[in-house]
């Protein structure tokens, strides 16, 4: 008998429960909000419910569902680049560093930095 599958079902039903009731719960904050703000603001219409929530789902195909997978935002040189680095020699290094100079300017982190 596999037990491993055995406890996956009640997850598998109970992450689809969850999900429902987020979409639930996020289009009824947005029929709230949309009907408590945009009237008085735009000359808007209220919506409904329904619409709210076809609106959440809308914004989420076009827009994306947030940052996931490969990161956005650069956070500096990768590991590759800093091994690279570290297994030069001090000529090599100057050599390195004036490339860049050549090619991305006089970018310092710090004004006092040569």
């Amino acid at each position: 008998m596999n037990y491993r599958r055995k406890g996956r079902r009640p997850r598998v039903f109970l992450f689809v429960l969850l999900g429902l009731l987020a979409i639930l719960l996020f289009g009824w904050i947005v029929m709230l909000l949309w009907n408590a703000i945009l009237p008085d603001l735009l000359n808007t219409k209220q919506i409904s419910f329904w619409q709210a929530v076809g609106l959440l789902v809308l914004s989420k195909i076009l827009f994306g569902f947030g940052p996931g997978g490969k990161p956005h935002h650069h956070k500096g040189p990768s590991d590759r680049l800093r091994q690279k680095f570290r297994n030069m020699s001090e000529d090599e290094r100057k050599e390195f560093r004036e490339a860049w100079r050549q090619r991305c300017g006089q970018w310092r982190r710090f004004p006092n930095q040569e």
